[in-house]
């Protein structure tokens, strides 16, 4: 297997000056949203990922699809990286300017377009956020279901191809994304996509691009699929023994063709810093926290079902949040789980897993990931979306310590070679980035990396969007 690269030791890349012609262009057609400014630079050059990397040498805010192509113009007049960025939540070092380059935050592109409730559709800007958009559309009963654990942009999400807790049934951002306006790699303004649900048109552009990472445009306009607001929604927690006895009783819903919604799993480790986090009084013990939506009856026969299940694995305690205000306080500790175990550690950082493998082996997977991990004696805890056989163990590290890196970074690789063995992936969500590089190799092979590699050459032949990412040229 490919060794990952290790979290403190990046591959050498060529920075690309900015050349002075290039950013006085810059200066001139946006005055004061183009910015060179330490610390404007220094806050667009780090995300969640466990990276150290020079900041980009200029930001500039885009506001219209027209803004970012005469920026992409420019940069490919001079051969200048150009990086995405929306929200900085990424944990794969998505958003660092490894070669240097112009940062285009796309932050002010938070437009909702065009609302079609009657299509069940919406077009947005990339710099509206999973919130912002669910908020503007609840009046008109509708929800956008994809929820990454930060509140990320939706160009964000569309570019790692991104899921969260619904995914289970509602999909991914793959399956959710119908249309994009697109700025290549040339500062063309191009359309891929419609709102139709379904289209045998030519080769599928669209998700060519969702999961690209940056790496073949920018995403400037995207049209997704949006769902009414159920009609009864309840969610529970159940506390179960042990990880194993939770993960199986999840293995038994989806075998059985349960509809549930949502389907987390929480450690005890999780459970213990979203409590302190938050201020809850979970039981801390492993946990699952699960969501039902459908009709009333519909909703009580799957919770019924559910609960039956988990007791045949120990599971006990079942507590029940059926109004907003109660669910919303389960969520959002759920969504905040990240930084509650940050603060388990102060000052620390995550090598984060992405795993993801068949339903069958998740259990098998998850309890010797586990296992390791306490044998390492590596803090740690563990969340994952197990509905659909995705999990995250976040091994929390001190920066300045180059053997708990070290030991994070053995853990992984064992990790993902397990996941791999079990015909899994080794990233579920989060994408490539930096990270993962050696893994996608094992992954995919070395003649469908060569196959990407040829198509980021067809469509960025100046090697300007998000350079160093996915893989190296």
């Amino acid at each position: 297997m490919n060794a990952p690269i290790p979290v403190h030791v990046l591959p050498t890349f060529e920075p690309r000056p900015v050349p002075a012609a290039m950013l006085e262009a810059l200066r001139q057609h946006f005055g004061t949203r183009c910015s060179t400014a330490l610390a404007v630079r220094e806050q667009h050059g780090r995300d969640e990922s466990p990276f150290d990397v020079p900041p980009p040498e200029a930001v500039v805010y885009a506001e219209s699809t027209e803004d970012v192509a005469f920026i992409v113009k420019l940069a490919d007049e001079h051969a200048v990286p150009v990086i995405p960025f929306g929200v900085g939540s990424s944990l794969e070092g998505h958003l660092l300017a490894v070669q240097g380059g112009v940062s285009i935050d796309l932050s002010r592109m938070n437009a909702i377009v065009r609302v079609n409730p009657e299509d069940l559709t919406v077009t947005v800007q990339p710099g509206v956020t999973r919130n912002q958009l669910n908020r503007e559309i609840k009046d008109a009963g509708l929800f956008f279901p994809i929820d990454p654990g930060a509140d990320a942009s939706i160009g964000g999400m569309s570019a790692t191809r991104a899921s969260g807790t619904n995914a289970v049934r509602y999909g991914t951002m793959r399956d959710n994304v119908l249309a994009l306006t697109v700025v290549t790699a040339k500062g063309e303004v191009i359309h891929t996509g419609t709102r139709a649900r379904k289209s045998s048109a030519g080769y599928d552009l669209t998700r060519l691009f969702v999961g690209s990472e940056g790496t073949l445009g920018v995403m400037t306009e995207i049209t997704l699929k949006l769902y009414p607001l159920p009609e009864a929604v309840s969610a529970a927690v159940c506390h179960f023994p042990d990880v194993g006895s939770a993960v199986k009783t999840t293995i038994q819903v989806i075998q059985m063709g349960v509809p549930i919604a949502r389907c987390e799993l929480l450690d005890t480790h999780a459970v213990r810093a979203v409590n302190a986090h938050d201020k809850l009084s979970l039981r801390e013990a492993p946990m699952l926290l699960m969501e039902f939506h459908g009709s009333p009856a519909s909703v009580a026969e799957q919770a019924a079902t559910v609960q039956e299940i988990a007791s045949e694995f120990g599971g006990e305690d079942f507590q029940w949040a059926t109004t907003p205000e109660e669910r919303t306080r389960l969520w959002t500790a759920r969504h905040r789980a990240y930084f509650a175990g940050l603060q388990m550690k102060p000052g620390c950082r995550t090598v984060t897993t992405d795993t993801c493998v068949p339903i069958s082996r998740l259990a098998d997977c998850v309890t010797q990931a586990l296992a390791e991990a306490e044998a390492a004696g590596i803090q740690h805890y563990l969340v994952g979306h197990v509905g659909d056989g995705n999990f995250h163990v976040a091994y929390l590290i001190d920066p300045n310590n180059d053997a708990e890196r070290d030991t994070a970074e053995r853990l992984n690789k064992t990790l993902v070679e397990r996941a791999l063995s079990m015909q899994g992936t080794c990233t579920g969500e989060h994408g490539i980035g930096l990270h993962k590089q050696g893994f996608l190799i094992d992954e995919a092979g070395a003649g469908a990396v060569a196959m990407m590699r040829t198509l980021k050459r067809a469509l960025d032949p100046k090697n300007i969007m998000n350079p160093g990412k996915i893989f190296a040229l």
